[in-house]
């Protein structure tokens, strides 16, 4: 799960290493932490939020063919 997300975002950005992506799993649930650099939030994020909204559609498609949930939270 880490793994798509970390090469999604990556795609998305333009500084590659400053995304950084901590895993944390409880019981079925799977949470994402992103930290990316200031100047590609706004890639990162969309237009009103369509490209993060796809990222986390295609993550919780992934999850639910493993039975799982995923949540993904981009942090300041």
């Amino acid at each position: 799960m880490k793994e798509l997300a970390s090469y999604l975002l990556k795609s998305l950005a333009q500084n590659k290493d400053a995304v950084i992506i901590d895993a944390k799993e409880e019981d079925n649930n799977v949470y994402l932490t992103v930290h990316v650099d200031e100047a590609d939030k706004g890639r990162i994020i969309g237009k009103d939020g369509c490209i993060i909204k796809a990222v986390r559609t295609v993550l919780g498609a992934y999850a639910a063919k493993e039975k799982r949930k995923v949540t993904l939270k981009l942090e300041d």
